[in-house]
């Protein structure tokens, strides 16, 4: 991590990996947790395979959806790593993405009390570190990481 460009998370989540894996991995348990409450998501293409189309969209009132999120996946390891960039869109298309572009590493580990979960966002300077960080970064991916834990801890 270079504290100058990427910003990071991380939080123990008392679920199995398998079961938090299969909550990025399923579209329909993606949206449950995707976005911060009580803004509701979309999941329009989750195709998990490197240069896979990852593209979500937003509703703040249940019935009219925006574009949320137009991204690629680069990296994809069974139950371990989810590494995906807004800087290209799923249609593999050069993007100038609203508010930054970024490239996230989630990374899953077993821990004595379910999974480590952390996340990693790069950016491409050092202003749009700042930027990110200065319109909510850490409450924002924080909100959802803890809507990930509830979702995966509860019973199902």
């Amino acid at each position: 991590m270079n504290p100058d460009l990427d910003l990071a998370l991380e939080r123990i989540i008392r679920a199995p990996r398998a079961t938090v894996w299969s909550a990025w991995t399923d579209p329909a348990k993606l949206a449950r947790w995707w976005v911060p409450a009580p803004s509701r998501c979309r999941v329009d293409r989750l195709d998990l395979r490197p240069g896979g189309a990852f593209l979500t969209r937003l509703s703040d009132d249940g019935a009219v959806f925006v574009p949320h999120l137009d991204a690629c996946f680069l990296a994809v390891d069974d139950l371990e790593r989810i590494v995906f960039t807004n800087a290209i869109t799923s249609a593999w298309r050069p993007a100038n993405p609203d508010p930054v572009a970024m490239t996230a590493t989630i990374t899953l580990d077993d821990h004595p009390d379910g999974t480590r979960y952390r996340m990693l966002v790069r950016h491409g300077d050092p202003a749009s570190r700042a930027h990110h960080e200065k319109i909510g970064f850490a409450a924002g991916w924080g909100t959802v990481a803890g809507q990930l834990a509830a979702f995966t801890e509860a019973p199902q």
